[in-house]
C-alpha cells in the first residue's frame, strides 16, 4: 500500500473527503475541503495518515474515542461550514430529481443528546467487552462513555457489560424514558426459560424501567413512558422513536405549524404517535401504521389524554396497501414519516389526490427526493423545506418538506 499525497476538493454525501487521483475519485474519511493530506490503502477509499496542510475549518474533536470509533464522522469540522454542507445535502438530492429548492433553515436538535443507543457485546477469553465497532472495521471498541448521549445513558456501557456476563455475545439497546432506562437484549444464543428469573433479578438490581430479551418482556418495574405532546406513551419494546427528544419536539413543531387550518389529518407511518398527539391539539387525526404494538400504545395513550381532538388509529401496511386517492378525500392534510426506504407507493396515490397539504418527513434525502418528485409531477408545489439536525456530527439529517396543491 503506497502512500499518496492528495488535495481534498470536497466532501461526499457520506462525509468522506474527495480527491482526484489517476483519473478516479478517491475518498479519504476524516478530511476536509482544501486540505493536503497523506493517505494510503487500496481501492477508492484510503486511510488518512497525516495532514500536510490542515484546513482552518478543522477543530479538535471533543470525544476521546473519535479517531477510532465508527459512530460520529464530522466532529473535526467547525460548526458553520458543517451546517452549510448539511443543508447542501438536501438541496443537491432534490436538484438531482429536477426540483430546485432551498432549505429554509437547519435546526440544531441535538438537545441534551441521543436518548437511544445500541451497544455490541462480545465475550472473548472470559472477558466481556461492550461498545461500538471501529470505523470501517469489525473490531469492537470497549468503551466507557459516549459524550453524545443524554446523561441518563451514562451507565449504558457498564449495563451492557453486566448483561453480557449472562448472555454472552449480542446487542443491547437502551432508551432513556420518563420511567428510567428501557433495555432490550438481542442475544445470539438461545436463552432457556429457567434463566428468565435471573434476568428479572438483574433488571431490578440495575434499576431498569423494563427489560426485554429477544423481543419478549422479562420484567417491567416502571412503565417506560415517553412524552409526546400532551400524551404519556408507553413505548413498546423495539418501537421506533426519534433519536433525540429535542428532535421530536422540533419536527413536531414544524409539522404542526404547516397544517394551517386543516381540520382532518391523516398521520401515515404514525408509530406511537409523536406527530399524532401534537396535531390532535388542533385537528382530528387518523393514524395508520403496520406496527400493531405501536398502534395499541397510541390508542391507549389517546384514551388517557384529555384536551385533544378525536384520534383514531388503524393497523395498515402502507407499503402494500397505501391509502388510495378516494380514501384521501376525507383529509385536509396528510403527514407521512416512513422508514428510510421512503413512501413511493403512498406518494403515487397522494399525487392522484386533491389533498391540499402534504407534509413529508424523512431521514433519507434520496428517498425524500424521489417521493417529492412524484408529488411535484402530480401537481404539488414544494412550499417549504426544513432540515432538522438530530444526528449531529454525522451525514444523516431529518427533512420536513411541505407540499401544497391548489
Amino acid at each position: 500500500m503506497a502512500e499518496r499525497r492528495l488535495v481534498i476538493g470536497a466532501l461526499d454525501r457520506r462525509g468522506d473527503g474527495i480527491a482526484e487521483g489517476d483519473g478516479a475519485m478517491i475518498r479519504v474519511p476524516g478530511t476536509l475541503p482544501g486540505e493536503t493530506v497523506i493517505a494510503d490503502g487500496d481501492g477508492e477509499r484510503l486511510r488518512l495518515l497525516s495532514l500536510v496542510a490542515p484546513s482552518p475549518e478543522r477543530v479538535v474533536p471533543f470525544c476521546k474515542h473519535y479517531d477510532r470509533c465508527g459512530g460520529c464522522q464530522l466532529q473535526h469540522w467547525r460548526e458553520e461550514p458543517y451546517r452549510t454542507w448539511k443543508q447542501g445535502l438536501v438541496e443537491a438530492a432534490l436538484r438531482s430529481r429536477g426540483i430546485d429548492a432551498s432549505v429554509r433553515t437547519l435546526i440544531d436538535a441535538h438537545g441534551e443528546g441521543r436518548r437511544r443507543v445500541s451497544i455490541h457485546v462480545r465475550r472473548k477469553d472470559g472477558i466481556v467487552t461492550a461498545g461500538f465497532m471501529a470505523a470501517r472495521s469489525h473490531t469492537l471498541l470497549d468503551l466507557d462513555i459516549c459524550p453524545i448521549l443524554v446523561p441518563a445513558l451514562s451507565p449504558a456501557f457498564d449495563i451492557a457489560r453486566a448483561i453480557g456476563e449472562k448472555t454472552g455475545d449480542g446487542d443491547v439497546a437502551l432508551t432513556a424514558t420518563e420511567g428510567g432506562l428501557d433495555v432490550g437484549i438481542r442475544a445470539e444464543r438461545k436463552v432457556v426459560e429457567p434463566e428468565m428469573a435471573k434476568f428479572a433479578s438483574l433488571a431490578a438490581s440495575l434499576d431498569l424501567a423494563r427489560l426485554s430479551l429477544n423481543g419478549s418482556v422479562v420484567a417491567t418495574i416502571r412503565p417506560p413512558l415517553v412524552l409526546m405532546g400532551k400524551a404519556q406513551v408507553a413505548v413498546p419494546p423495539g418501537s421506533f422513536l426519534q433519536a433525540t427528544a429535542r428532535g421530536e419536539t422540533e419536527l413536531g413543531s414544524v409539522v404542526s405549524a404547516a397544517l394551517g387550518k386543516a381540520k382532518t389529518v391523516a398521520d401515515l407511518f404514525s408509530g406511537c404517535g409523536p406527530f399524532t398527539f401534537r396535531m390532535a391539539e388542533r385537528a382530528k387525526v387518523q393514524a395508520y401504521d403496520s406496527d400493531r404494538p405501536a398502534i395499541a400504545s397510541l390508542q391507549a395513550a389517546a384514551r388517557g389524554t384529555a384536551g385533544l381532538k378525536p384520534i383514531t388509529a388503524t393497523v395498515r401496511d402502507l407499503f402494500r396497501e397505501p391509502l388510495v386517492a378516494n380514501e384521501l378525500k376525507a383529509f385536509d392534510a396528510v403527514v407521512f414519516d416512513p422508514p428510510r426506504a421512503g413512501a413511493e407507493a403512498q406518494s403515487r396515490q397522494l399525487a392522484k389526490s386533491r389533498v391540499k397539504t402534504v407534509i413529508a418527513v424523512s431521514c433519507d434525502v434520496q428517498s425524500l427526493a424521489r417521493d417529492a418528485a412524484i408529488l411535484v409531477a402530480g401537481g404539488y408545489t414544494l412550499d417549504a423545506l426544513t432540515a432538522v439536525d438530530q444526528f449531529k456530527w454525522t451525514s444523516h439529517v431529518e427533512i420536513v418538506a411541505v407540499f401544497r396543491k391548489t
